[in-house]
């Protein structure tokens, strides 16, 4: 219920605010107040636009000018107010925005386990092994793909720069990318002794417009197993830092599940999976 109050009262702040900044005052209107059989004039800036008055410092000062300060004041007064409580009112007007909650997901057949928000809902797509898709915008997801291929470890294949190029590259290609860039690059010790390189870029596409992603990779039993987590950043919605913490841990939980493999590890580091 405390929750609710501030959302309304927030709603009611910003409200207000953005009313102000889009709208002019409107003209004094002239208000009368009865007394006895006829009527007096409380407030009229026409009848005394040219009605000065003398300050303490015996400076002639018109009254608009003084009602044109006074409103500035309380403009200036509203314009902090409404600078500090910008980001909560755009997610007021718009509802708020979801809290992620994480859970942990492990597959029972090729055995890598991620963390993944426990709101989003799993659906089937082609070429994917498992996708999880955020209810009210699907182009919010985390998948993951797994592949054969011929090496044993991505450092067979090249660095994590060398790899990030490669990614970038095949971005490029795709008929819907309008452009696409590289943000971050990094690498990790995975369980066993694994080798996983992450990535961050964004993504212009035709189809969803500009888009933040970060993906996870390595290399195991000569599969090649791919993490996406693919998430709106655009100028109107940017990925808030609140949300963007929550993928970075999703990004960072990607793995092999320990309690299904044990490892060998050989002297060149390359990894055997042995079935517990």
């Amino acid at each position: 219920m405390a929750g609710l109050m501030y959302r309304a009262a927030q709603i009611s702040v910003c409200g207000y605010g953005y009313t102000l900044f889009n709208s002019q005052f409107p003209p004094q209107k002239q208000q009368t107040h009865k007394r006895g059989r006829g009527h007096r004039r409380l407030f009229n800036f026409s009848a005394i636009s040219c009605t000065s008055i003398e300050t303490e410092n015996s400076i002639p000062v018109s009254v608009k000018a003084l009602a044109s300060i006074v409103l500035s004041r309380r403009l200036l007064a509203i314009s902090v107010l409404a600078a500090s409580l910008l980001p909560s009112c755009s997610e007021a007007l718009e509802g708020g925005r979801e809290e992620l909650e994480l859970e942990r997901y492990t597959d029972p057949k090729d055995g890598f386990t991620f963390l993944r928000p426990s709101s989003w809902i799993k659906v089937d797509k082609a070429g994917a092994t498992v996708l999880f898709e955020d209810a009210s915008k699907g182009s919010n997801n985390v998948g993951v793909v797994v592949s054969p291929v011929k090496i044993t470890s991505l450092t067979q294949f090249g660095t994590p720069q060398f790899v990030a190029e490669k990614l970038i590259q095949a971005e490029r290609r795709k008929e819907s990318t309008v452009g696409a860039e590289l943000v971050a690059v990094s690498e990790r010790s995975g369980k066993g002794g694994i080798e996983v390189y992450e990535f961050e870029y964004k993504v212009d596409s035709s189809r969803g417009g500009m888009k933040r992603v970060f993906s996870a990779a390595f290399v195991l039993s000569k599969k090649l197993y791919l993490l996406n987590i693919t998430h709106s950043d655009g100028l109107a919605n940017p990925l808030d830092p609140d949300r963007r913490k929550v993928l970075e841990e999703v990004l960072h939980s990607f793995d092999v599940d320990q309690h299904q493999y044990a490892f060998f590890c050989a002297p060149d580091y390359s990894c055997l999976p042995l079935v517990v």
